[in-house]
């Protein structure tokens, strides 16, 4: 198992790696809407907080060899099931090879973010 680590995307806030690689596939942690530089949260609506979850998780995809078109399978976690719409539109732009996932809803996330997201993705072939 090979550790990931970026300074573009928030450190871990805990005893866990930002993503590991096992085989040809990258598993990334939760990442929810960080700034990299201070760790303050970034965005107060869900659609904010979704674009920054996602760049963020941009960020532990590239460093660990891999891009949101090559993400398999996600896992979302939101507070608030209400603002699934919003969310959703957010995440559709980006992954837009409709990879398998999973949202619930849950009631609370760390720092008090509205939203995180975590990935399954396959590694990019290397030329």
């Amino acid at each position: 198992m090979i550790r990931i680590q970026t300074d573009r995307a928030p450190a871990a806030i805990g005893p866990y790696s930002q993503a590991v690689v096992e085989g040809s596939l990258l598993y990334t942690s939760g990442q929810i809407p960080l700034s990299p530089l201070d760790g303050s949260l970034i965005g107060s609506t869900v659609a904010e907080q979704t674009e920054a979850a996602i760049a963020n998780l941009n960020e532990v995809l590239i460093a660990g060899g891999s891009a949101l078109d090559q993400v398999i399978k996600t896992t979302c976690y939101v507070r608030d099931m209400a603002a699934f719409a919003e969310f959703n539109e957010v995440y559709a732009r980006h992954f837009t090879s409709c990879p398998a996932r999973s949202c619930v809803e849950v009631s609370a996330l760390p720092k008090g973010a509205l939203v995180e997201i975590e990935a399954v993705a396959k590694l990019k072939k290397r030329k």
